[in-house]
């Protein structure tokens, strides 16, 4: 089934990672059917400044065959960046669709995984972010329960029965870095309107919790769950392994991901046509272009890497490789 591919490109880091991405899928899926989009917010709207991205990258990314989708932020913008995802699925045309964020490298072929788009899913590479447990309550069964209550949904039948009560992977959460759906007007529809639901009159059981940076991540599974979704299958065990590569940050790519990622990031970026411009970006040319990456990966032995991502983190700051 041909499906179109979502990404956002904005002025700044987002941009070369753009890049990145439309590269990396013309190496590792040329037989890639689908059209991929680079949407970009407009001046305007909810946007302070001007978010669009440079007439360089434009000529780059079309180069690689991606479409650039222009759109207004009308509810979340400067305030709330990660909004930007949920905005923009109203600029797709109305086919099946598959949502990346722009720090994602392809490193095999999408066109290969069995999607079932009737059935929507997104990324389990998630940690325990949210919500935090206050000393006196609620619990994490109170606070998803209000939720789901809030939407008219069900709670025990998005429940993993094998995790015990109230133990944090028992409920539906994921990692908004990719998800799918066959209409990204009705999923985009509801997702924004339940995302500034939550956000302008949460329930009483979310009065002490963060809202942001999670909101996206919070709303995600309440949207999933309510089209007949859950938790990915292993149908789709290579997004998140042998077909997508969500690194967040260079120097995480070079710390923790397999050896093919890396050779598939050093292959993209040898590509004369692109490379003037991801030269432009520090975080490229420190990282891959000055070899800083390798000298990061002969710190970690990805065969026993710290449980906690932060002690990487920590790792590659103190030793001054943490460029963004």
């Amino acid at each position: 089934m041909s499906f179109n591919i979502l990404a956002i490109g904005q002025s700044g880091r987002l941009e070369h990672e753009a890049i990145l991405l439309a590269a990396s899928l013309r190496h590792s899926d040329p037989g890639f059917s689908g059209r991929l989009y680079i949407a970009e917010p407009q001046p305007g709207g909810k946007w302070q400044g001007d978010p669009r991205m440079s007439d360089q990258t434009r000529v780059v990314l079309k180069g690689l065959g991606a479409e650039i989708l222009p759109f207004t932020a009308e509810v979340f913008g400067s305030d709330y960046p990660n909004g930007n995802k949920i905005e923009a699925l109203a600029a797709l045309p109305d086919a099946p669709f598959l949502f990346l964020d722009t720090d994602t490298l392809i490193t095999g072929p999408l066109s290969e995984i069995a999607f079932d788009f009737t059935r929507p899913s997104a990324s389990m590479k998630r940690e325990n972010t949210w919500p935090k447990v206050e000393l006196y309550g609620p619990t994490l069964t109170e606070t998803w329960a209000a939720l789901y209550d809030r939407f008219g949904l069900d709670l025990e039948s998005s429940l993993d029965g094998s995790q015990p009560k109230d133990y944090w992977q028992r409920f539906l959460y994921f990692n908004a870095g990719w998800f799918f759906h066959q209409s990204p007007r009705a999923f985009g529809d509801r997702f924004l309107a339940w995302a500034r639901d939550i956000r302008d009159t949460p329930p009483e059981a979310l009065v002490c919790q963060e809202l942001f940076p999670w909101l996206d991540q919070i709303t995600l599974p309440l949207v999933i769950h309510s089209f007949g979704g859950g938790r990915p299958g292993p149908e789709l065990a290579a997004l998140d392994g042998a077909a997508t590569c969500h690194y967040r940050i260079l120097p995480l790519l070079y710390a923790v991901e397999s050896d093919h990622a890396v050779a598939v990031l050093e292959a993209v970026a040898r590509d004369k046509t692109i490379r003037p411009a991801l030269r432009e970006w520090e975080a490229m040319r420190l990282t891959v272009y000055q070899n800083k990456g390798q000298k990061a990966r002969a710190l970690f032995d990805r065969d026993r890497l710290p449980p906690r991502e932060q002690t990487i983190r920590n790792t590659l700051k103190r030793e001054g490789f943490w460029i963004r």
